[in-house]
């Protein structure tokens, strides 16, 4: 750790960015450069199998404010944040993306918002430059994480941000190891402000991002951030449960009054098969967070650095 600590920090997970890497450096330093000389950029590496590691090397040895770490495996995106920001110093810290659509020219903008008293402020994408199907399951993504978590997020905000040392010192003491990075922060709360940036275009490539993997992040969340998929599956179980009280209700008095059985095989299986699947999934749901508890109760550390640029 340096004795002269900077000013500001920019945390970037890096998964398969070699030929961005550069253009991203040099933005950054203007950028940064025009509110403080005094900043690092820290860049986490994760393992994405191209020379990513090679081109930080070379910006770390170029520049001494350029920090790179290198996990021992792939470990995700929210993953490396965390990492990042266990190992910055600044007294304010941004967080953004490496693929340039968090543009570098924004931050003096989220700087300036900061000083305004707010020890949060979000970058607000106003129009996104992403293909149709990303942007509607990024939409479907955040309004399903909102109606389940129960936190209201807003889904025009991705990760980039700048946030005050107060809370990325509560966010470090948050080590579950379901890690949404967006939620950890509006959780710890702390007042928080918005801008509209520019979104720019990928630089190179497209996004790691698939629809599966939206899907799983999406699943973890939600059960990391709410019981809700619980308390929804108890309160479906009571309606069906009254539902089949009224029908059999129903079925007692056409014997009574009419004396004759009502006909329905058919309907009678379709409904022992529905009604199957549903307490199947339910336990399903039941079995997730016994599992995410199985996990968590381990202990393990969120990450494995396997090198750094600087000593730890």
């Amino acid at each position: 750790m340096s004795h002269s600590l900077p000013h500001i920090s920019v945390v970037i997970p890096v998964y398969k960015a070699e030929r961005c890497l550069d253009e991203l450096y040099g933005r950054l330093k203007v950028a940064l450069e025009s509110v403080t000389p005094s900043f690092e950029i820290v860049l986490v590496e994760d393992c994405g199998g191209d020379n990513s590691w090679q081109v930080i090397e070379r910006l770390a040895a170029a520049d001494s404010r350029v920090r790179g770490i290198q996990f021992s495996r792939n470990f995700g995106q929210h993953y490396g944040i965390t990492a990042g920001i266990d190992h910055c110093n600044g007294d304010w810290v941004v967080v953004m993306d490496c693929d340039l659509q968090d543009r570098p020219e924004e931050i003096p903008h989220l700087y300036a918002k900061a000083q305004e008293g707010y020890d949060i402020v979000l970058a607000r994408r106003g129009v996104r430059q992403d293909p149709v199907l990303k942007r509607a399951t990024s939409w479907l993504f955040y309004k399903l994480f909102s109606y389940l978590a129960d936190i209201e997020y807003d889904g025009e905000t991705g990760n980039f941000r700048i946030m005050s040392r107060k809370v990325t010192e509560s966010f470090c003491q948050m080590r579950e190891q379901l890690r949404f990075f967006g939620g950890l922060v509006q959780w710890v709360g702390f007042p928080t402000a918005s801008i509209e940036v520019e979104h720019a275009e990928r630089f190179e490539g497209n996004s790691t991002y698939t629809f599966a993997k939206l899907w799983k992040l999406a699943a973890e969340s939600i059960i990391a951030y709410s019981d809700k998929p619980l308390r929804l599956a108890v309160r479906f179980g009571f309606m069906m449960a009254l539902f089949s009280f009224c029908y059999g209700l129903y079925i007692l008095g056409h014997a009574l009054f009419y004396g004759s059985p009502i006909p329905g095989w058919n309907s009678l299986i379709v409904s022992l098969y529905f009604i199957g699947g549903i307490i199947i999934s339910i336990l399903g749901i039941i079995g997730i967070y016994l599992g995410k508890t199985f996990d968590e109760s381990k202990k393990r550390p969120l990450y494995i650095v396997r090198r750094s640029t600087f000593d730890e």
